[in-house]
Order: structure tokens, then sequence, then C-alpha cells
């Protein structure tokens, strides 16, 4: 368990609208040792004032990194707020993922030393995410009967694990696996992240820069702990991004866990800042 303050770093690109809805979750947490940092890949004006307006309603601490604008570079960003944390856990969400109020008390409570934790997601279909950003609708307060109703319409992709939470048992991994794996929702410790150098910057466009962070970390000696039915969050419907790097991304993965290898090739310590 992680009993100092936990550093929630939270990706955007352009969606202030979803920000706010995710951020204001953040602001609702149960637990309160933490703060917030926005990595930004480069948003427009309207996602400042956004920030800005949230800063002045934050009851924490909440930072804002921005990068230039120069295509999809989360790897980039998310060492950006890595490297702004003051906190020894890093939690990884994404800005359009709504979290539950114990989101950030679950993961405290799975922290565990030479683990990672990788946690779960419900996807809210399009039209139900409109509704939600237009009306402001807060998804965490949702009672039991309007989940089991936007389960049965098909608005949401799953329940139970809304539903139950399961005890911290049983939930690190035998068997290693990288797939499946979403840095939206992701938690590990600030020293194996530096230990492996963070994510890699060399990973440019969509796919897998979470999955190759993962398996360096494995390669380290970390062992994959299951946030599922603990940690859900609600991600909130978006268009695909471009997948023209999704190829070379995934043998990128593939051969450094066959090299076993741990230490990113542009990372923390030697990336673009």
């Amino acid at each position: 368990m992680s009993k100092g303050l936990i550093s929630l770093v939270v990706t955007t690109y352009n969606r202030p609208d979803a920000l706010t809805a995710t951020i204001e979750a953040c602001f609702a947490q149960s637990d309160r040792d933490f703060e917030i940092i926005i990595a930004d890949d480069g948003s427009g004006p309207a996602t400042r004032d956004c920030i800005e307006r949230l800063q002045a309603a934050a009851p924490l601490p909440l930072f804002h990194v921005w990068q230039e604008d120069r295509g999809f570079r989360a790897s980039m960003s998310r060492n950006r707020g890595i490297a702004l944390a003051r906190g020894d856990y890093i939690v990884m969400l994404d800005g359009d993922c709504v979290p539950q109020h114990d989101f950030l008390a679950r993961h405290r409570q799975l922290a565990q030393a030479n683990c990672m934790v990788t946690g779960s997601r419900i996807l809210v279909d399009e039209a139900t995410t409109r509704r939600v950003l237009r009306e402001q609708i807060a998804l965490p307060e949702l009672g039991k009967a309007e989940l089991l109703r936007l389960r049965a319409a098909g608005a949401i992709n799953k329940v139970l694990p809304l539903l139950l939470k399961l005890p911290d048992a049983g939930r690190v991994h035998r068997r290693f696996s990288w797939r499946r794996i979403k840095s939206c929702n992701m938690a590990a410790w600030r020293a194996d992240l530096e230990k492996v150098n963070g994510f890699d910057e060399s990973f440019v466009g969509w796919g897998h820069e979470d999955a190759d962070l993962a398996v360096r970390l494995h390669n380290a000696g970390v062992q994959r702990k299951d946030g599922a039915f603990a940690t859900e969050v609600f991600h909130l419907w978006h268009r695909e991004e471009k997948r023209d790097k999704e190829s070379s991304n995934r043998q990128a993965v593939l051969a450094r866990e066959r090299d076993k290898t741990i230490q990113a090739t542009k990372g923390l310590k030697n990336g673009e800042r």
C-alpha cells in the first residue's frame, strides 16, 4: 500500500469537455492525498482556458505541462508529467476516462512493492458520451438501477465491475502478458519508472507505447498486478486515432520482449524537454 502523496498524471489533447468531466471526478475522490498533473500533448487555447478554470476551483494541487503539437506523442507527454510529479507513486489516467469516487483509494490499496497495476475501463458509447458531456452528467454518481439500464441499452459495455469490488487477493499475474494493457488506467512506483527510463519517446503515432513500458518493467523484475473489479473508469467515446504506426510499434514491443530490454531508448533521462 502507498502511504504518501500520489501523483495523478492525466493526459489530454484538445478535448476540454471530456477533460472537465474527468478532472471534476478527480476533485471528488474519497482519497485526498494526491496531486494532479495534466500532461498536454499540444492542445490549443480552449484547453488552456479550461485548465485555468479548473485550477481556480481545484481543492488540491493541479499543474499543467504542455508541449508543442507535433502529432501523437503520448510517451513524451506522460514523461513530462512524471518528471514534474512529487509523489513516489504514479497513477496514469487519460483525460477522457472518468474515475469513480474511490478510484485513487483503490489504487492506493493495490499498490505493492515490485508491482505495476493495470486497471480496466468501462466503454461508453457515442450517443451516451455526447449526452453526458452536454448535460454534464456525473457518471460516478449514477445509481445501480441507472447503471443496469445503461448496460441493458448497450450504452456501456459492462456493468458488473462497477457493482462488485473484489479484495486485494490473487491479483499478481503468474504469467506475464503485455496484451490488453492500457495506460489510460495504470499505476507504478516512480522508482520503477525511473529504473526503466519511463515511456519511450521513440514511439510516435498511436499504439503500444504503454505495452512497451509494461514489457520493460517486467524485464526489470516488476510484476503485473490486475486492477479489475477495483479501479474501473468510464472511458468516454472518441474517434479512433490514425493507426499507421501500430504495426511497427508492435514489432518493437515484440523485439524488446525477446531481447529483455529494460531501458527506453529516449525517455525520462534523455528525452526531449
